[in-house]
């Protein structure tokens, strides 16, 4: 019999309200916005009124997720940059000859003495000047001076390879070495990018890696690609400041000379820190993923000779403090000082897996970028030709939608008119959904989208055509409306599992506007499959159950 369960009933209509809900700020989309971003603003700390006012635009009780509109539709700048990994290996390797002069010279009645050579980038070369017999001994001390490669595919590794060639002693990095460097540096680049281009403000913007030392930045909103490079090439503001308390409460007074900053990775945690800085970002040469001597996953840096001696005595004063590492305005960790730490380098532990502590890593040499970076292409859309996309996707949504709503009118008389308002329904579902996984909406998504409409109505034309089939035995009209879905059920599932196979190999293997595409296209097949098996069907039940007609015309 043709009826439907309330619960099922009140499950499909709360389904449609919570999509048309999330839907909704769509239809006012530069005053939510403006809400969204002066809040940002707000609960960032500023007081200005202006962004109340504005803040106020839009109910705070409503839904405020939006459909994040692409570079394609927003303007902005797109630039493909190569990552100069091999320069990270000469800095590297500089930085290992405090280390290996300072333990030849330990050994100096034994090797000699010692002098550093000119050499390639990729490695250290150190001549024995009075005993070239000795290179041997001298390359097995070195090799003490290798530490475990901190990845997952290096473990078991050493990070240099320390070489004779007569009376000189060569250090490289090994293979392994070489392969966590070139990771670690895209992904401190990455980092980097990612955080100078967030204070831009912008929506969404796309900062991915591509091949092994590549990068694509695309941002929308950003006037221009020179624009975007000058962000790039900002340096961040890296500091180690005393800690005076620890607090969960935003409007705490931070008194003279202090100032009150949020921690990175704890939400509602605060630090009043001491404004002037112990050590600067200028003064660390480098912090590397390490292991502490309990063998659990920690984080080494270093400074320069100035820095390690304004470090070395504030330790020596302090221990027992806690003192503060903030990046950009943010305390990104805040250790306690164990001991007194001489010559400039230390060490941060805590329950950290390895990904962390190189996550960690990452941070703390964020105040520069690792290695240069070679712009292979740059491109700049200006917001015009984003405003002529949207208003031309805007025009074919239209024009399809007209075009479908009056064929399903002509066809199918009264039930066509039920078909229409499942199909408006649906096309807000998309939306919503959009809106709810924080999507970006780009011209092929729009093409998405028209297509979806197309399509929406093909499962009502099956089960209309099986309805109409099923008056001709004539069974009567509430059983031919039960059949025509009972029958139609299985070739709409296989129609739109196929179509839908199709948009998820299109996500998987491609990218940029093709994922877009596949995006909007698989989940218009899901609120399509949905519209027509449950709202449309329940439309036609509830008109049913009033008009009790004796005949029906499909």
């Amino acid at each position: 019999m043709l009826q439907i369960d309330l619960w099922k009933r009140l499950l499909i209509w709360t389904t449609v309200a919570l999509g048309l809900a999330l839907a909704l700020p769509n239809g006012f989309y530069s005053r939510v916005e403006g809400a969204n971003d002066a809040r940002a603003a707000l609960e960032m700390g500023s007081s200005d009124p202006a962004l109340e006012v504005q803040a106020g635009q839009w109910p705070s009780f409503l839904p405020s997720a939006l459909v994040n509109l692409g570079l394609d539709l927003r303007g902005g700048a797109h630039l493909l940059a190569e990552v100069k990994v091999a320069d990270v290996y000469e800095a590297r390797l500089q930085g290992m000859w405090p280390d290996v002069r300072d333990l030849l010279r330990d050994q100096r009645d034994t090797v000699g003495t010692i002098r550093l050579q000119p050499s390639a980038p990729d490695e250290l070369r150190v001549r024995l000047n009075e005993r070239p017999d000795q290179a041997e001994q001298a390359a097995g001390l070195v090799r003490g001076l290798a530490r475990p490669v901190v990845s997952l595919t290096g473990a078991g590794a050493s990070d240099i390879d320390v070489s004779v060639d007569g009376a000189d002693i060569v250090v490289r990095l090994s293979d392994a070495e070489r392969q966590a460097t070139d990771d670690r540096t895209v992904q401190q680049s990455l980092e980097i990018i990612r955080r100078r281009i967030d204070e831009v403000g912008t929506r969404e913007p796309t900062i991915q890696r591509q091949g092994a030392d590549r990068i694509l930045i695309q941002v929308p909103g950003v006037g221009s690609a020179a624009e975007l490079k000058e962000i790039i090439g900002t340096t961040a503001q890296l500091t180690f400041q005393p800690v005076v308390t620890r607090t969960t409460n935003a409007n705490m007074p931070a008194g003279a000379g202090n100032e009150l900053l949020p921690a990175m990775d704890e939400a509602g945690t605060f630090y009043i820190l001491e404004q002037a800085p112990v050590v600067t970002g200028e003064e660390l040469v480098d912090a590397q993923p390490a292991f502490d001597q309990n063998g659990r996953p920690a984080v080494n840096f270093r400074f320069n000779p100035t820095g390690a001696r304004k470090f070395g005595n504030y330790t020596a004063e302090n221990i027992g403090n806690p003192f503060a590492i903030v990046l950009d305005n943010e305390v990104i960790s805040a250790p306690v000082i164990q001991s007194h730490i001489p010559g400039g380098s230390g060490i941060i532990t805590g329950s950290f897996t390895v990904e962390e502590s190189t996550q960690l890593a990452v941070l703390l040499r964020a105040g520069a970028l690792p290695a240069g970076l070679t712009f292979l292409e740059e491109r700049t859309i200006g917001p015009e030709l984003g405003a002529d996309s949207i208003e031309a996707g805007k025009i074919a949504c239209i024009v399809a939608g007209i075009a479908v709503l009056v064929f399903m009118v002509l066809s199918y008389g009264l039930f066509g008119v039920f078909a229409n308002i499942a199909l408006i329904i649906n096309v807000a579902l998309i939306f919503g959904l959009l809106s709810l996984i924080g999507a970006t909406l780009t011209l092929p998504g729009i093409a998405g989208i028209v297509l979806t409409i197309g399509m929406a109505v093909d499962a009502n034309v099956l089960v209309f055509e099986r309805i109409r089939e099923e008056l001709k035995t004539a069974k009567g009209p509430a059983r031919a409306i039960d059949l025509g879905y009972e029958k139609a059920l299985s070739a709409i599932i296989d129609a739109n599992i196929t179509t839908f196979m199709t948009a998820l190999i299109l996500y998987v293997m491609g990218s940029g506007p093709v994922r877009g595409f596949a995006i909007t296209l698989g989940l218009g097949i899901l609120t399509s499959v949905f519209t027509a098996i449950f709202v449309t069907r329940l439309i036609i039940v509830i008109w049913f159950e009033r008009r009790r007609p004796k005949t029906i015309e499909v």
